[in-house]
């Protein structure tokens, strides 16, 4: 494996201030601060979040979408793979997001090189025979949008609010949709943005009922969210922490409005969601989602419009829309869509590196 080094195109600061509405020609390149959540739309454009710059990005990939072979071969160990090209070791690496080309089927991976104000931002790709490029910024082209109303910085805090600006993000129907927080008193937001960009507008703060805590609340992020039709409407599926699924349907998300989503589910407490999917098998819906101490679920969507909306404090750890555990994936931390039958996944292993790999859909 060719071993490279970070090249200057990798570390950026703060440039500008504003949204761009055309293209910044090339030699420019995006400016990260911090890389994290990833999600492509259908045409390939890659979008990439900045949570310590509050700010997303449309990057044109050109000819890094795809390396020499399509597809993105299993790969072990790929976060000592990653830490030794960037001449670090594992421990400084911080994998943050896991995306599919809709067209190279490359995997491409969202990385932190260092802790705390050194971190720096890193774009890889793997290919199909597992060859792992760091993907130079700095001749592509790009547009980027502010998140208005961003939460300040506490790097003492338990949770650092400015790390949740953006949770997750999904294209659908030519918007981008996005999860996180504000500085506002209810701080859990939903906002969506048209593409091409144009401004973003303030969002809809967004308020759940979580029966494991009894209370209704507005402070707790969305941590993961897929869009999905729910009788024939189109909704976000969002997954939240200690876990209640919840829907919200997309035409009542409007700007500078509150908005009370239906607890679909609980699935169990001391937990947190990674990442979920949509997948059809034998004809029928499925959510696949990662945890962090409950494994990976399964979730039929069959009755997601007729589940009752959870509101009163839940006994026991479950109630609602049923899962399965799928005992077959352990350490899942990320996961994507590979095809119709397949998703890629990093998964820890029990000796603590990270393995890349295609997992049948369950």
């Amino acid at each position: 494996m060719k071993k490279l080094g970070i090249t200057s195109a990798l570390l950026f600061a703060l440039v500008a201030t504003t949204a761009m509405a055309e293209p910044v020609p090339a030699d420019v390149g995006p400016q990260f601060q911090s890389i994290g959540p990833l999600t492509f739309g259908p045409d390939g454009i890659l979008f990439a979040a900045d949570n310590k710059a509050a700010r997303i990005y449309a990057i044109d990939l050109g000819d890094h979408a795809a390396g020499k072979t399509p597809g993105a071969a299993d790969t072990k160990a790929i976060d000592q793979k990653i830490a030794n090209m960037l001449g670090t070791d594992a421990r400084e690496l911080t994998i943050t997001d896991l995306a599919i080309h809709p067209k190279s089927r490359n995997a491409f991976i969202s990385a932190q090189r260092g802790q705390g104000d050194n971190a720096q931002a890193v774009l890889l790709r793997v290919d199909g025979a597992g060859e792992i490029d760091v993907i130079s910024l700095a001749q592509l082209k790009y547009t980027h949008v502010e998140i208005p109303n961003a939460p300040e910085a506490n790097p003492t805090a338990r949770r650092d609010p400015r790390t949740v600006t953006i949770t997750d993000m999904a294209y659908t129907n030519g918007r981008v949709f996005i999860a996180g927080l504000s500085n506002e008193e209810f701080a859990s937001k939903l906002r969506s943005v048209k593409y091409p960009f144009d401004s973003l507008d303030a969002g809809t703060s967004v308020e759940i009922y979580h029966g494991a805590h009894g209370a209704w609340e507005t402070r707790s992020p969305v941590y993961t969210f897929v869009p999905y039709e729910v009788d024939n409407e189109p909704h976000l599926i969002a997954g939240y922490l200690c876990t209640p699924l919840v829907k919200f349907p997309i035409s009542k998300l409007e700007a500078g409005q509150k908005l009370v989503g239906t607890t679909i589910a609980e699935l169990g407490n001391r937990n947190r969601p990674l990442d979920m999917v949509v997948y059809t098998k034998d004809g029928k819906d499925y959510i696949l989602m990662s945890n962090t101490s409950r494994g990976v679920m399964k979730i039929p969507t069959e009755g997601f419009g007729s589940q009752a909306g959870i509101t009163k404090p839940v006994d026991g750890e479950k109630e609602g829309v049923s899962y399965e555990t799928i005992t077959a994936m352990t350490g899942i931390e990320q996961l994507d869509l590979f095809d119709d039958s397949h998703s890629i996944v990093l998964a820890r292993t029990d000796s603590g590196s990270l393995d890349l790999e295609k997992v049948a859909l369950p």
